[in-house]
């Protein structure tokens, strides 16, 4: 606790506690946190989804209700509105996954020749025959599409949290009709904490915004030229370069991998090289080069922090908390940083720009 008297009125606080004890103090009780999220992540990852969803659609009501529409009219457009996004996201994905899952015994075959090729171009380069059947005795077909399949069962089982979202969702937005004058009055009492709250709303609606139009833009754009390439299920791979837009930094590759791989069974190499060049033209570009700048200004995250965020809360809550990396860290910021006079210099190494270009 800060300690201060007549005397030394207007001079920083004097602590009774050493500054390195409470920094010890504060890391202890941050690492404390951190595992008792984690072992709840099954809960606590749905709970922040469901939490940026309605952070995200709040604006609509506040504007309906200022249109003269009744209260509770613009809470249910509002969830119908939300929840046709995410019906709409998760049923293609299903429609398109279970098309997946039926589609890949159908090249066992070339999945064979596959490997065949692969063994005869590394006895002809040296290899020793049994070193070879050694390196690819685990590749097969059998056991790379069951594999596959076990992947597709078990996103299929997330779905269930589908339910609890959405239950989530309807709870959230009755409770968010009464934010703005909830912060408003927040704001009389503890304007800090009332501006923290609205920085994170405000730069998490942002985000979304920026790379919602982005990855609707390279899922298009990689839709339509899957299809002209004639790699098999190009919805689903649109569908997901749109999700993994939500992946800082390593995004575009995750989206890459599966319709390259499919591209090198349905055409071969020059298929997937085909692939491989029309994503880097594509979503390099976009995700690389012009998106960052866009996301960059609308959140104030610096890229590395971004990057080491990806991780972080990877680590954390699994792989909702790598599409919920740059928002969940936001509320971080917000809470851990911009609430507090005192560590708001902290800023400076977060934000993506210098403080004389933040005017």
């Amino acid at each position: 606790m800060p300690r201060n008297t007549n005397d030394n009125i207007g001079l920083p606080p004097t602590w009774l506690l050493p500054r390195g004890v409470i920094v010890l103090l504060g890391t202890a009780g941050l690492i404390v946190t951190v595992a008792g999220i984690k072992s709840f992540a099954e809960i606590v990852a749905p709970v922040m989804l469901a939490l940026m969803l309605t952070v995200a659609v709040h604006p609509l009501p506040d504007w309906l209700r200022s249109k003269g529409m009744p209260r509770i009219l613009a809470l249910i457009v509002a969830l119908i509105t939300v929840y046709a996004v995410v019906f709409a996201l998760v049923g293609s994905l299903v429609v398109s996954i279970s098309q997946l899952a039926d589609l890949l015994p159908t090249y066992t075959d070339e999945f064979n020749d596959l490997v065949g090729n692969a063994k005869d171009a590394l006895q002809a380069g040296g290899v020793h025959p049994d070193q070879v059947n050694s390196m690819l005795a685990d590749v097969d077909s059998t056991k790379v599409f069951g594999f596959v399949e076990d992947l597709v069962k078990g996103f299929l089982g997330k779905i269930t949290n589908l339910v609890f979202i959405v239950t989530l969702l309807l709870f959230m937005a009755v409770d968010g009709m009464s934010y703005s004058p909830r912060l408003e009055s927040l704001s009389q009492s503890r304007a800090d904490i009332a501006s923290a709250v609205s920085s994170f709303a405000t730069g998490t609606r942002r985000y979304l915004v920026v790379t919602t139009v982005f990855g609707l833009i390279v899922a298009v754009l990689d839709t339509a030229a899957l299809w002209a390439l004639g790699v098999p299920l190009p919805l689903l791979w649109g569908a997901l370069s749109f999700i993994t837009n939500y992946i800082p930094n390593i995004g575009f590759v995750l989206g890459l991998i599966p319709p390259a791989l499919l591209g090198l069974l349905e055409g071969g190499p020059e298929l997937m090289l085909a692939v491989i060049a029309v994503y880097c033209v594509l979503n390099v570009v976009i995700q690389s080069v012009i998106q960052p700048k866009f996301v960059g200004d609308a959140v104030g995250l610096s890229v590395t922090l971004t990057f080491l965020s990806l991780i972080f809360w990877t680590w954390v809550l699994g792989p909702l908390g790598a599409i919920l990396a740059v928002p969940l860290t936001l509320m971080a910021k917000a809470f851990l940083v911009d609430i507090d006079p005192a560590t708001r210099w902290a800023d400076i190494f977060l934000n993506s720009k210098p403080p004389a270009d933040q005017t």
